[in-house]
């Protein structure tokens, strides 16, 4: 009788678990490490390609070998328990490699950006007291000018050829490789091969056994709104996203190839990219850096199964030539880290049946702070703005901002979150902590995502906005996000960024910024056209007061709109 009031209770709570089919309500988890279970995926698929990299594939049981001898030369350096190794790397087989080796001796990986600012990088290696780090060789000199103001004891050196064929790593080191300069006789710096040869002298224990609820990665926030957030995620965070991802994706199987495009110092990409194949036996296509104009080559080079990126990438991927059979491979592709807006997600799907792909698109959700996903639209629905279902083991509800209650059916308010994926906390930041990891009366700990959305009636999540993006004009609230889908429906429009702009008596006032499909150039009649658009579908208080065609529009550096520069741009002209 219990159990049966427990599961009444529980549909209450996910009234979305109807739709679940034969998809679990509830999973059970392990209860060890992230490299524990990929360990456990190579037992299973031994000789699965886990990774392939320029042409250089290696298998499950070649990459268990690799860990293990670089666990050992971690060691070798004395690196240990609880210490935070920094891996300032893109997507190369030594940036995979030392994240499951440092889970492995039982440490903490600490991922940055390689394109961060000298004062970004001093900040991400301080805050943490990290003494070591993995860096690529582009920007080892940006690094070592840190040395002296922080507790750097080594510095690891990894160039982007290690991990290629041979023919190939000869052609980058002609073209790259000479480029660097690095100092003579400085114990501090240590290269790859080195470092991995003195593997060799270690004879003691390396493995450290870690369990669920350990501290296992630090991802940063975006940084758009100030200084970024350390967020310290868990084992558990990573295993469980790894098992509810492929639950839900059906498509997912061993022998699958995942384009891994998102970078590794990203949730998503780390997340879902990254560790969710590896945990489950298929392989990643590792890309160190995406260049749109070779976007085709790769993958028709590849044939990947599934491709899973940033609104901008399939974006590139519709401006793409390729015949019409050539995404014949590709069995899913999902979405997520920005807003999709509707004009470019039909762009999307009509695309991929025109070349071959049985694939549409899928929406996902989420944010660092909860591992990267904790949502996914069905496949066989894509209404503006859906984002789906909650995975396995995940409640979220919507509540009126600042406060517990719940916000009624169909009505906007903050998304929240709670389940395995939700992070451990911010880093040195007990307040901001506190401040977005509640509890409720309901006993659970709900993640405050700062993200406005709605439950509808179907019982899927829609997103509507950032609550840091919402413009504030004589007291009206202006969601730019819906202006956005707005001005994007517009044929002649690729995309567009809507942000505040200051107004000496209103405050603020709404200004669009909008770039035009490829071989169409603005005009009157154009933005004549947009903004009699706007008049017949925004309320009069939120129409924009200025629009400004661009050729582009800035990004930040995992690939959003960074809408924040724009706002800087405006302020500073007003001056």
């Amino acid at each position: 009788m219990r159990k049966s009031k427990l599961a009444k209770l529980d549909k209450k709570q996910r009234p979305w678990l109807q739709l679940y089919g034969d998809v679990p309500a509830n999973i059970e988890f392990p209860s060890y490490s992230m490299v524990d279970n990929f360990i456990k995926a190579s037992e299973k698929w031994p000789s699965n390609c886990a990774y392939s990299y320029y042409g250089s594939k290696v298998t499950y049981k070649e990459l268990v070998e690799k860990i293990k001898i670089t666990a050992r030369a971690l060691k070798s350096y004395g690196i240990d328990k609880d210490d935070k190794v920094t891996i300032c790397m893109p997507n190369t087989p030594e940036g995979i490699i030392m994240v499951y080796a440092v889970n492995m001796i039982g440490g903490i990986c600490n991922m940055v950006h390689p394109l961060s600012s000298e004062k970004e990088l001093e900040f991400f290696i301080n805050s943490v007291d990290s003494k070591y780090i993995l860096v690529i060789d582009a920007v080892f000199e940006k690094v070592y000018k840190l040395k002296d103001n922080t507790n750097l004891k080594k510095i690891i050196v990894a160039k982007v050829s290690e991990g290629m064929n041979i023919p190939l790593s000869g052609l980058y080191w002609l073209v790259n490789g000479r480029k660097v300069k690095y100092p003579k006789g400085d114990k501090t710096v240590v290269m790859w091969e080195d470092f991995i040869y003195n593997s060799r002298g270690y004879q003691g224990e390396y493995y450290q056994p870690r369990k669920a609820h350990d501290p296992a990665v630090i991802l940063y926030s975006g940084g758009t709104t100030g200084t970024p957030k350390g967020i310290l995620l868990s084992n558990l965070n990573f295993n469980a996203l790894s098992i509810q991802a492929t639950t839900v994706i059906k498509e997912a199987t061993p022998d699958s190839k995942v384009l891994s495009l998102l970078p590794i110092f990203h949730g998503f990409g780390l997340g879902v990219c990254i560790h969710t194949p590896l945990a489950n036996g298929m392989t990643c296509i590792l890309i160190p850096q995406f260049n749109y104009k070779k976007f085709g080559e790769i993958i028709k080079k590849n044939q990947p199964n599934f491709i899973v990126g940033v609104p901008t990438l399939y974006e590139s991927l519709t401006e793409t030539k390729l015949a019409p059979e050539d995404l014949k491979c590709v069995t899913s592709a999902i979405c997520g880290g920005d807003a999709l807006n509707p004009t470019l997600r039909d762009k999307v799907n009509k695309y991929l049946y025109e070349h071959g792909s049985s694939a549409k698109i899928r929406v996902g959700y989420g944010l660092t702070e909860a591992t990267g996903a904790v949502c996914l639209s069905p496949s066989n629905q894509f209404g503006d703005g859906i984002i789906g279902m909650p995975f396995p083991n995940i409640y979220m509800k919507i509540v009126v901002p600042e406060t517990h209650e719940e916000s009624p059916i169909g009505v906007d308010g903050e998304i929240c979150v709670s389940g395995p994926n939700v992070m451990m906390g911010y880093v040195n930041d007990d307040v901001e902590t506190v401040r977005t990891l509640r509890y409720h009366d309901d006993g659970r700990l709900w993640l405050h995502t700062g993200d406005v959305g709605y439950l509808g009636k179907d019982n899927l999540f829609y997103f509507s906005q950032r609550i840091k993006r919402i413009i504030v004009s004589s007291g009206y609230n202006i969601y730019p996000t819906y202006i956005e889908t707005i001005i994007n429906s517009h044929d002649a429009v690729l995309t567009s960024t809507v942000i505040g702009i200051p107004h000496q008596y209103k405050g603020q006032v709404a200004k669009a910024f909008i770039v035009l499909k490829e071989g169409i150039k603005p005009s009157k009649q154009i933005e004549k056209e947009i903004k009699d658009l706007c008049v017949r579908h925004i309320a009069k208080y939120s129409l924009p007061y200025e629009y400004e065609f661009r050729d582009t529009l800035p990004k930040t550096k995992i690939g959003k709109v960074a809408f924040k520069e724009l706002e800087k741009e405006e302020i500073e002209k007003n001056q």
